[in-house]
């Protein structure tokens, strides 16, 4: 199972303000932070997300075919966190809605470029 991932960023500031507005709707809270990472997360003993300057020092870069889900509650909260994403500076990567049967999902592009996706299973 997975315990956290992380996005790379060269502006921790940046990004950190990016995401906060977004981790908070969906419930989640700075738990770890320090001056190259900001992890958020309900609780310290579930999966976590956060940014992170590249350790190496080299610019962060953008994985092709890399790409983060975020399980959301509902389809009104994919729609609510997708149109946030944007009003955010998100680039959009693909319009909110059903893909197939039971996926609900709004893909998006961060400040960074990182491709994400918040979505829903019913």
């Amino acid at each position: 199972m997975i315990g956290y991932t992380t996005l790379g960023t060269d502006n921790l500031a940046k990004s950190a303000a990016f995401y906060e507005p977004l981790m908070a709707l969906m419930g989640a809270n700075r738990i770890m932070e320090d001056e190259r990472l900001v992890l958020w997360g309900r609780n310290n003993k579930a999966p976590m997300f956060g940014i992170i300057k590249p350790f190496d020092g080299k610019p962060a870069s953008v994985g092709n075919g890399t790409m983060i889900a975020l399980m959301c509650d509902s389809t009104e909260q994919v729609d609510e966190l997708h149109a946030k994403s944007l009003s955010l500076g998100a680039i959009d990567e693909g319009e909110v809605g059903p893909r197939g049967d039971s996926f609900y999902g709004g893909y998006f592009r961060d400040l960074d470029g990182n491709k994400l996706v918040f979505f829903y299973m019913g």
